[in-house]
């Protein structure tokens, strides 16, 4: 049977709160509002004990968003850590490129100073973060796989739904980006530029995969508890994803709008 999934947007970063300067910033991290944000999810999350693997986007921010909240999941001996960049943010902006898997691993414990953790931060599998998985910041953007255009970023969600989908684990988490989101579930029910992304900070919502989902085309839906659960409420307007949104319409994700 196909894994449930647990999708979570990044707590609030720089980037979110001071857009027009902290966009700049590469790899944006975590506010320390962000920081409080994934202490009380943390407190709130009820399916520690139930989750078989956690994933997150290879963005400082969703790898800091990750250990802060889930460490009682990653606690665990038998739960896995892997950082996929399939899930990484859909930009080319500034703050949504990524470092090199050297970097991260050598910048890692700087992004945890003065926080008690509950795992040792080594269980974090950075293998799958290949070489050029960061490389919108290239001059040529329109060939490659992480090209920041609507084609490869569609491309890059059905990769990684098929993936997921193909996984023996029967409960997934994984941890990425509000505009990504709205991608890799193919539900663009709250992009209303007025409002920005529909994820808040921190919000987790469930999917399940269709019944007629195949390796090779694999779809998800939100599940009614899911819905019920978050109810009618409208996001806070966030500024750098309402940037990505509006960019969309011109299919090149690379502009800061």
């Amino acid at each position: 049977m196909p894994p449930l999934l647990y999708l979570v947007r990044h707590a609030e970063g720089q980037h979110n709160v001071n857009v027009r300067n902290a966009v700049h910033i590469m790899d944006a991290t975590l506010t320390e509002n962000g920081k409080t944000q994934c202490r009380q999810l943390q407190e709130s999350f009820a399916y520690h004990d139930t989750i078989d693997l956690v994933l997150s986007s290879p963005l400082r921010r969703a790898i800091q968003t990750t250990v802060l909240s889930f460490g009682p999941a990653l606690s665990r001996q038998d739960v896995p850590y892997l950082v996929i960049p399939k899930a990484q943010e859909v930009s080319g902006l500034t703050c949504d490129i990524g470092h090199s898997k050297q970097e991260l691993n050598e910048k890692l414990p700087e992004l945890f100073a003065g926080e008690t953790l509950q795992f040792d931060l080594s269980k974090i599998n950075f293998d799958a973060v290949e070489e050029g998985w960061n490389s919108k910041a290239c001059c040529d953007f329109g060939s490659g796989y992480w090209a920041p255009y609507k084609s490869k970023v569609t491309q890059r969600a059905a990769d990684l739904r098929s993936w997921l989908f193909q996984r023996a684990e029967a409960h997934i988490l994984l941890v990425t980006h509000g505009a990504f989101l709205h991608y890799l579930t193919e539900d663009w029910t709250g992009d209303d530029p007025v409002r920005g992304t529909a994820y808040l900070n921190c919000e987790v919502r469930l999917f399940e995969f269709t019944p007629t989902s195949t390796e090779q085309e694999a779809h998800i839906v939100e599940t009614p508890w899911s819905r019920e659960l978050r109810g009618a409420s409208l996001p806070e307007q966030d500024p750098h994803v309402l940037s990505e949104l509006k960019s969309l319409e011109s299919g090149d994700l690379r502009r800061d709008v």
